[in-house]
């Protein structure tokens, strides 16, 4: 039985996608099967893990639409114990397209119980926003992953996404939880980080993972190259830190690890 994650943060810029791929490549990596969903129109998580997203035929918006079967949309193995729905631009149609469809919330959430259970992780990388797509994505996940960047308004939204997930949970998907916090481009070199990582670990009620995501060059340029950090460079301290997350990610819960 999987564990679907939903990487949610309506701030854009935060480190969402670069969560996305990396701790799935960091989890594949340690063994475990993944499947990736990008329901962001941009689609950069699918360019991030080295699939042209141009020239897809089936994707989450034929998915999302019925006009694909979900064995058709998944791009099986693009890296070992890793499999991606891939995205592009004509995702960004769906919302207006799914007027009227009912129960279009649970699109998704049913299109993945055909194969949930062949994957240990499900990771589903939403738009930076509380469209449709994203509450499609909540429906069908387990637990809310939030990165938040170490930075002045990083509290700012978060307030609102919170909220979501509770009226996501009331109202559509009751089991759904919040998987935790992960700060993300950490500078250990100013103070404003630091202050950053004490004021949410005081105003927030939620588990907030140890493991922190550092700024680090070859984290940013490793997308260009449509690669996740651990092939691009797997001794950099943007690799090493998403493998830390990947093993909290795994034993989230037991408390013999912690």
């Amino acid at each position: 039985m999987g564990r679907i994650i939903v990487v949610a943060n309506q701030k854009g810029g935060v480190g969402k996608t670069t969560t996305t791929i990396n701790l799935s490549a960091s989890l594949a990596e340690s063994g475990q099967k993944v499947l990736v969903i990008d329901m962001d129109p941009q689609g950069n998580t699918t360019s991030g893990l080295g699939v042209d997203k141009d020239t897809e035929e089936n994707t989450v918006y034929e998915l999302l639409l019925g006009e694909a079967e979900i064995g058709q949309c998944i791009k099986e193995n693009i890296y070992e114990n890793l499999s991606i729905i891939p995205s592009n631009v004509n995702l960004a149609g769906a919302e207006i397209e799914l007027i009227g469809v009912e129960d279009k919330e649970n699109l998704l959430k049913n299109a993945l119980k055909l194969v949930k259970d062949k994957y240990n992780f499900i990771l589903i990388d939403c738009p930076p926003s509380l469209n449709m797509l994203t509450i499609n994505s909540m429906c069908a996940g387990n637990t809310v992953l939030v990165p938040i960047q170490c930075e002045y308004y990083a509290l700012e939204g978060l307030s609102q996404l919170i909220h979501t997930i509770d009226l996501v949970k009331d109202r559509l998907n009751p089991d759904l939880e919040i998987e935790g916090v992960v700060f993300t481009m950490y500078d250990a070199r100013t103070n404003l980080s630091l202050q950053v990582v004490e004021n949410v670990k005081s105003n927030l009620e939620q588990t907030i993972y140890k493991s922190i995501i550092p700024r680090n060059v070859r984290l940013a340029e490793a997308p260009s190259y449509g690669m996740p950090i651990t092939a691009y460079d797997s001794k950099s301290a943007g690799a090493e830190a998403y493998r830390l997350l990947a093993e909290e990610v795994i034993h989230r819960g037991d408390e013999e690890w912690q």
